[in-house]
């Protein structure tokens, strides 16, 4: 069970990312990655993205819900596993509609190709560095030349299922 040291440092890195790579499996068991703009960053648990459905990646999650999605803070890397969703609720996207979704769909949040896709996170596995890139590059290098290992922040694998 998580802590709430690790929430709260999941929140702090997930709440810096504004894209998120969501990796699918295709019909053929090929993984599919691509970046999706977040549209919710106040971790409690889920990540929320704006979709076209259909499509191929609506197909995908429907098919098979297990989705891994990795996310850049630039402080620190999160790699969340579980489950996605479809989802077409019209006071989500109210709540969540903005320039970024107006751009992508030009219809306008009635078009009844846009919808949600929701994760909800099972496991996270996150990288998280306190340091300025300065001085974790100077740490790599200190540890390549005394053949020591880098102390460049902290790795944790966390379960968040209750």
């Amino acid at each position: 069970m998580a802590t709430q040291d690790e929430i709260g440092r999941l929140r702090t890195l997930i709440g810096k990312a504004r894209i998120g790579i969501i990796t699918t499996i295709d019909e053929d068991g090929a993984l599919v990655s691509r970046p999706m703009a977040i549209k919710e960053r106040d971790f409690d648990g889920d990540l929320w993205f704006f979709t076209e459905d259909p499509s191929h990646k609506t197909a995908e999650v429907r098919a098979n819900p297990q989705v891994n999605v990795a996310l850049d803070s630039g402080g620190g890397w999160v790699s969340l596993a579980g489950e996605a969703e479809v989802v077409h609720d019209a006071t989500k996207i109210d709540e969540l509609w903005d320039t970024g979704a107006e751009a992508w769909f030009t219809g306008g949040r009635d078009d009844p190709k846009v919808a949600l896709l929701k994760v909800t996170a099972h496991t996270a596995e996150y990288w998280a560095a306190d340091d300025p890139k300065p001085l974790v590059l100077f740490k790599y290098a200190k540890a390549a030349v005394t053949g020591g290992r880098p102390d460049v922040g902290e790795a944790r694998t966390v379960d968040l299922d209750s």
